[in-house]
This record gives structure tokens, C-alpha cells and sequence, in this order.
């Protein structure tokens, strides 16, 4: 698991930094925005799955996060750059709903499971 971790950790900041620097004169601002959407959801959720490893957490939701950063932030990833690479993507749209709802659904997952305590105070 840490180098799944590490994995999606390190290609979120490249991604980021990618979309920051080498992006920002190649596509439209909302190619953009949509792109920083992919790297947010995807960092985001690289330190969710962190947290729950760390705290003995739900294997249920984590391994719902990992499916939803790959197509969620994946699919975004790639419809951004197909112009670029010059290869029509357009039948991995559907694919970023569907990522969207494995994250909600990780989110979803937590609670159902017993292991997980929120402190009250």
C-alpha cells in the first residue's frame, strides 16, 4: 500500500506542476480548470487514503478512492490532453461520472464501518 501511496502522491504533484507550467500556453483556461479539478480530486484523496492507511481505517473506502482517482482524475487527465496527443478520447467522458460516484462512495463506505470512531469533542 505505501507505494501505491507514493505512486499516487508523486504523480499528483507532477501532474499539478505539469498542468501549472507546461499546460498553461497549450490549452483554453477551461481545459484548465478542468485539469486543476483532476489534480485537486486527485491530491485530495491521495491524503484521505493516507489518513485512513495510517489510522487502520477502512479498506473498503480506500480501495474506492483508488478506483475513483484513476478514472475520475484519469479520465479528466486524458480528455484535456487528447488534442494534444492527437487521439480522440471522447468515449472516456462517461468514465468521470463514474469515478466521481467511487469517490462518493469511499466517502459513503466510512459510514458503514464500525472500526471508524469520530471524536465528539
Amino acid at each position: 500500500m505505501k507505494y501505491t501511496l507514493a505512486i499516487l502522491g508523486i504523480t499528483a504533484i507532477f501532474l499539478g506542476a505539469f498542468g501549472a507550467h507546461g499546460l498553461k500556453d497549450l490549452l483554453e483556461p477551461t481545459a484548465i480548470q478542468s485539469y486543476k479539478t483532476g489534480v485537486s480530486y486527485h491530491l485530495i484523496h491521495t491524503v484521505a487514503i493516507l489518513a485512513m492507511y495510517r489510522s487502520n481505517g477502512s479498506v473498503t473506502a480506500i480501495r474506492l478512492w483508488i478506483i475513483g482517482i484513476l478514472l475520475f482524475s484519469g479520465s479528466i487527465y486524458m480528455l484535456t490532453l487528447d488534442e494534444l496527443i492527437g487521439v480522440n478520447l471522447n468515449f472516456m467522458g462517461p468514465l468521470t461520472p463514474l469515478g466521481g460516484l467511487f469517490l462518493a462512495a469511499g466517502w459513503g463506505s466510512i459510514a458503514f464501518n464500525a472500526k471508524i470512531h469520530v471524536d465528539k469533542s
